[in-house]
């Protein structure tokens, strides 16, 4: 079963858009947390699901 992609109303393709950084898209996402904090008053992250392995 193929999974879903993240970011566009498609399977996946493995094209690793999803796992670039939203500051540097020439870089991989290392989880540096900077696109979250800063000095916003406010910062928002939506979580569509939870997955777990079963």
């Amino acid at each position: 079963m193929k999974k879903e992609c993240l970011l566009y109303d498609r399977e996946c393709i493995d094209c690793g858009e999803c796992d670039r950084c939203d500051l540097d898209p020439e870089k991989i996402c290392d989880n540096c947390m900077k696109c979250v904090t800063g000095d916003d008053e406010y910062r928002t992250i939506k979580i569509d699901g939870i997955i777990t392995e079963e």
